[in-house]
């Protein structure tokens, strides 16, 4: 364990394993031990990173409007730093936004990317029928918000979680840990909203990206994420998709065996691929 300087913001990092490198990006509300569950199974054939992103944890909280873009130079900073790049990159939810957005912006450092129901809701803002399910959902992420700002932050937290990202009695279900992270670091996500950005990503800047690429979703989580994925793939014409039977928005914690399998064996194909 230890911390790094990058872009003048301290990152906590972890690294293990040996093998081509692989870099693990967690969503919002989270941080590092997120990973636990697959990262044994990835470091028996790979060299593998884990962090916490800026405002998360361990790392540094800097004052100030932060930024998806912020997230992204991190990351390049972080895996050019200690000679990860290129990197397979893997990120879930607000991770999967990171992710996709740094192998739009700088295609040479993704060897592979790996994104889980990345929230970029403005690439489907384009489709009617959407349009009433993402207000909705909205409206359900401002009223987290107002709680949030009103200082109740458990409450916050618990209404994200059962109203807009895993369904109705998820709190309870997660495991403690993971409950006093989303607690630790509410405030952050309160800021990532903020950045007017957040859920946009330059499609035809992504399609420059011509590396290897899994888009996943979970068979629980709202359909929305659904169309997200298959907009992504578009964008992306040698992505391949994976459904996660029973698993939601977070397969690698409540379904890591199927997780760590699916994402070992995307990353043993591309590595015979250009071998």
């Amino acid at each position: 364990m230890a911390k790094i300087e990058v872009n003048g913001v301290g990152l906590w990092y972890e690294a293990g394993g040996d093998g081509d490198p692989v870099v693990l990006v967690h969503g919002s509300w989270g941080d590092h031990h997120n990973w636990d569950g697959v990262v044994h199974a990835l470091a028996l054939g790979h060299r593998v990173l884990t962090y916490d992103r800026r405002g998360h944890s361990d790392s540094d909280r800097p004052e100030g409007q932060g930024s998806l873009y912020e997230d992204e130079e991190d990351l390049a900073a972080l895996m050019e730093t200690l000679g990860f790049a290129p990197a397979y990159v893997a990120g879930n939810s607000y991770g999967a936004s990171i992710v996709l957005g740094l192998a739009a912006r700088r295609p040479e450092l993704v060897r592979g990317l790996v994104a889980h129901e990345a929230p970029l809701l403005d690439v489907v803002g384009d489709i009617p029928e959407l349009r009433e399910r993402m207000a909705a959902t909205a409206e359900r992420i401002d009223a987290v918000l107002a709680l949030l700002q009103a200082g109740e932050t458990e409450a916050g937290a618990r209404r994200f979680v059962e109203e807009v990202a895993f369904g109705p009695g998820a709190w309870e279900q997660l495991p403690q840990r993971l409950r006093d992270t989303f607690l630790r670091n509410a405030a952050t996500f309160s800021d990532e909203q903020a950045d007017p950005h957040w859920a946009s990503l330059d499609l035809a800047r992504l399609g420059g990206y011509t590396g290897p690429a899994l888009l996943t979703r979970g068979t629980e989580s709202p359909p929305w994420f659904g169309v997200i994925v298959d907009r992504l793939a578009e964008a992306l014409p040698g992505a391949r998709t994976h459904v996660f039977q029973g698993a939601g928005h977070i397969p690698h914690v409540t379904h890591p065996e199927q997780y760590a399998e699916r994402v070992t064996a995307f990353l043993d194909h591309a590595d015979r691929a250009t071998a």
